[in-house]
């Protein structure tokens, strides 16, 4: 199993991002999404919605941390491990009118859903749009 833990990395479901330009805030509670809400209103806010057991998201989530192209101030990014809140992301795909995938990224604006895309398709959002 060396070399596939190489390769895809672990299974660890409290696996958290790597550090990077992006300041994560981990999606934990239900009621962070009136939070979320609030909060769009005067700062785009987006939700990444990560499998920490699927290559593919590790995959993609790495890319989207290498790429990301705004500073820390300019955008919110939540963090939401599916595994281990499964409730949370059945709420988010519900509040904000999105079917749930995985990977899977979701800018919100003024309350409302303006962009949401998966898998590879995540890294072609161009977040600055969104300021």
């Amino acid at each position: 199993m060396g070399i596939f833990n190489k390769i895809f990395g672990t299974s660890n479901t409290s696996e958290t991002p790597m550090p990077s330009n992006i300041q994560w805030l981990p999606l934990t509670d239900i009621s962070q999404l009136e939070t979320i809400v609030e909060a769009s209103k005067t700062l785009p806010i987006a939700i990444f919605k990560h499998s920490t057991r699927c290559g593919i998201s590790r995959m993609v989530i790495k890319q989207f941390e290498q790429s990301f192209p705004l500073e820390k101030h300019q955008m919110r990014v939540y963090y939401l491990d599916l595994l281990n809140y499964r409730s949370i992301s059945d709420e988010v795909a519900a509040r904000f009118q999105v079917w749930h995938e995985s990977p899977q990224l979701i800018v919100i604006k003024n309350g409302e859903t303006v962009a949401h895309a998966s898998h590879s398709q995540i890294n072609t959002v161009n977040l600055e749009q969104f300021l």
